[in-house]
């Protein structure tokens, strides 16, 4: 079918064309296919005098076996402590990875930065993130760096003296304050050029005022930040009625909330 991969049948159609003299064009529309297929079909395989339908049959099949060999698996539900659903904490990490990818990150960062977060002691080793996400170590190594930039992650060594990047309770502050502080850069230019333009003049107003206006929320929101900082730190006890499990990632034991 048009669009589909090209068939035996097709390639030594594409041949006889090329041997005849045809054009790519006419070979394509012989074949009900976009030129630009014939075209990379041809070029992939020798060209317009070196094609062989046989052998560019095989190293296509060659090379659709060798992408499902590559191919990186789905990431598998892992066991869980807390008598969670494993299969619903998958889940819910995969919804978390799409909102931080609606949020603006890239694809590898989110999934990333979801498979920290849903970890009871927010922090992996680069090993352990790409078992647990079936990626490449080189790929989590780029991700980290990324969201370092971003104030998200940061490093720490064990004492195995293994590195751990860390999701804590602090980072979002961090990432709050540098985003604020983000706008001072366009709000010091946006001034400098109001002063360029004139005072008054529509262009310097328009500067004026996006420099105002984004000097305002950056103070109230570096403001929120610092009162709301405590929020970050708070503890919530186990809800009454559910065990107390060790986590198999840190050891620890959360304890159940005393009851009235």
């Amino acid at each position: 079918m048009p669009g589909g991969r090209l068939t035996q049948a097709e390639r030594q159609k594409i041949a006889a064309g090329l041997a005849d003299g045809l054009a790519y064009a006419e070979i394509a529309r012989r074949l009900n296919r976009p030129t630009s297929t014939i075209t990379r079909e041809v070029t992939r395989n020798g060209g317009a005098t070196g094609y062989r339908s046989d052998l560019a049959h095989r190293a296509t099949q060659q090379r659709i076996h060798r992408r499902r060999q590559t191919a990186p698996q789905e990431a598998s539900p892992l066991p869980q402590s807390y008598g969670r659903n494993a299969q619903a904490v998958h889940d819910y990490q995969e919804t978390l990875t799409a909102v931080l990818i609606a949020s603006g990150l890239p694809k590898m960062m989110a999934r990333v930065l979801g498979c920290l977060y849903t970890t009871d002691t927010g922090s992996l080793t680069a090993a352990e993130l790409a078992q647990r996400l079936t990626v490449s170590p080189a790929s989590i190594s780029k991700a980290i760096s990324f969201l370092e930039g971003l104030d998200l992650v940061r490093r720490e060594r064990d004492e195995r003296r293994r590195e751990r990047y860390v999701v804590d309770d602090d980072l979002w502050y961090q990432s709050m304050i540098r985003s604020a502080r983000a706008n001072d850069q366009f709000i010091a230019t946006a001034r400098q050029g109001a002063a360029v333009l004139g005072r008054g003049t529509p262009a310097a107003t328009r500067l004026e005022n996006a420099a105002r206006f984004l000097d305002f929320v950056s103070e109230n929101l570096i403001r929120a930040a610092e009162q709301g900082r405590e929020v970050l730190y708070t503890r919530t006890a186990t809800a009454p009625g559910h065990a107390s499990h060790p986590s198999p990632e840190d050891g620890q034991t959360t304890t159940p909330a005393p009851t009235a």
